[in-house]
């Protein structure tokens, strides 16, 4: 089963996440260490992953499982008798 391409908005959501949580986790921590900035790089792109994965799709919602409508019987009917014509009255030409 092939994997679905991400949509524009959990592109630009993990995008955003990753670039703003490494810029607050190295301005908070004052790191200068490189296992210190790998560390927070490593968890800077789990937490936009995890962003991207949770951002709903747009328009996309689970199909509904359309459940067949019950099938009703079918009735044998005997069509109506045609009605009757009516008799035609004459009137009396005085």
């Amino acid at each position: 089963m092939a994997m679905p391409r991400p949509t524009a908005a959990q592109l630009a959501y993990g995008s955003c996440t990753v670039i703003f949580s490494t810029l607050a986790m190295l301005l908070l921590s004052q790191t200068s260490s490189a296992v210190g900035i790998a560390i927070i790089a490593v968890a800077a792109l789990a937490l936009g992953l995890l962003v991207a994965m949770t951002v709903p799709l747009s328009g996309k919602r689970p199909a509904a499982v359309e459940q067949p409508a019950p099938e009703e019987p079918v009735r044998a009917s005997v069509p109506a008798p045609a009605p009757a014509p009516e008799p035609v009255r004459e009137r009396a030409v005085s």
